[in-house]
């Protein structure tokens, strides 16, 4: 997501490890782990492609290289959903509405998030990005009970929201701020950009997840309809000087090719062995492996109170999710106090 988190996408829900025990199961884990890593170092191909490429023509290019590779994996798979009738439908959707609701997914999934991000890395480091993309799952609760209304949430659930929003405001430390310097900016552009990645996981369950539509071209409409989007957006984010060499060139197809291609096709395998709660702890992953590479490979340091808002909004992620509970006492407390 780069900047990415994992997308939603039509396939049933299990609660639990359904795999299959032996290469099939290892197989998922290593999609997964594929994953996790590929969309933790995208933070750290923006960084480097920016040294020749302005961000818009980063947002672009990556879309664009992306929503190809999708095309071609559907073009030769043919992925089809039996329809109310049983019958095998079309391998693309013909309601114009349906159109008409990955054109809204497709700003909230990659338009706004890649241009968010990549122009917020020109201010912020790395590794700060990929801290910011950790917010997605508290974006998205907020999103889904109060915007959408597609899910209702415990109090244990809402203090978990309540302790990420407090750890998002420790990683900013607004009172080293006076005045919206680029440093601030940057982390508000992250923000957004998380804001709707939560904002395409509820608009996209209550109104498209219930149409028979596979995976896997659920994915390549909302990166394809994305690149058209970028396409007409070409005068404003791709003209303009570029100096490509080895490592921006290679950041970018990596960029395109892998965290907004092939990680999709990843993602929905994943999904369909473990479903959606246990696909979504690639959010754990992303940061991590953001972190070391911008630690390791550039050099980027942190302040004290990043680190220790990383930990609530991790912290917030677990008790939003369900992953961890209050103790029934203090549960029991929280209405009175």
């Amino acid at each position: 997501m780069s900047s990415t988190e994992p997308r939603e996408a039509p396939a049933p829900a299990r609660a639990t490890d359904t795999t299959p025990p032996g290469p099939k199961r290892w197989s998922t884990w290593a999609q997964f782990l594929v994953m996790g890593v590929v969309w933790g170092a995208s933070f750290l191909f923006m960084k480097l492609a920016l040294s020749g490429v302005s961000f818009g023509q980063i947002a672009w290019s990556r879309v664009l290289l992306g929503a190809l590779t999708l095309g071609v994996i559907v073009a030769v798979m043919r992925p089809r959903v039996p329809g109310a009738d049983g019958r095998p439908g079309p391998v693309l959707p013909r309601e114009p509405v349906v159109w008409l609701h990955f054109l809204v997914v497709s700003f909230a999934t990659c338009v706004i998030p890649y241009l968010c991000f990549a122009w917020a890395e020109q201010y912020v480091s790395s590794s700060l990005a990929s801290i910011y993309n950790a917010t997605t799952p508290i974006m998205t609760a907020l999103m889904a009970t109060l915007v959408f209304r597609v899910e209702r949430l415990g109090l244990g659930r809402w203090t978990g929201v309540g302790i990420g929003i407090v750890g998002v405001v420790v990683v900013i430390g607004p009172w080293q701020y006076h005045a919206l310097t680029g440093s601030l900016a940057g982390q508000l552009a992250c923000l957004l950009a998380t804001a709707c990645y939560g904002f395409t996981f509820g608009y996209q369950r209550k109104f498209l997840s219930h149409r028979p539509i596979a995976p896997a071209t659920f994915a390549f409409l909302s990166i394809g309809v994305s690149a058209l989007v970028m396409l007409a957006l070409t005068p404003w984010l791709a003209l303009g000087p570029v100096r490509l060499d080895w490592t921006v060139g290679g950041s970018l197809l990596a960029l395109g090719i892998l965290g907004t291609g092939l990680a999709y096709i990843w993602n929905i395998n994943v999904l369909r062995a473990w479903g959606p709660t246990g696909t979504s702890t690639v959010t754990y992953v992303t940061p991590v492996v953001g972190v070391a590479l911008g630690v390791a490979l550039l050099g980027e340091r942190f302040s004290w109170h990043e680190p220790i808002g990383a930990l609530l909004v991790l912290l917030g992620i677990l008790l939003a999710q369900g992953r961890l509970r209050l103790p029934r006492r203090a549960a029991a407390d929280l209405p009175a106090a």
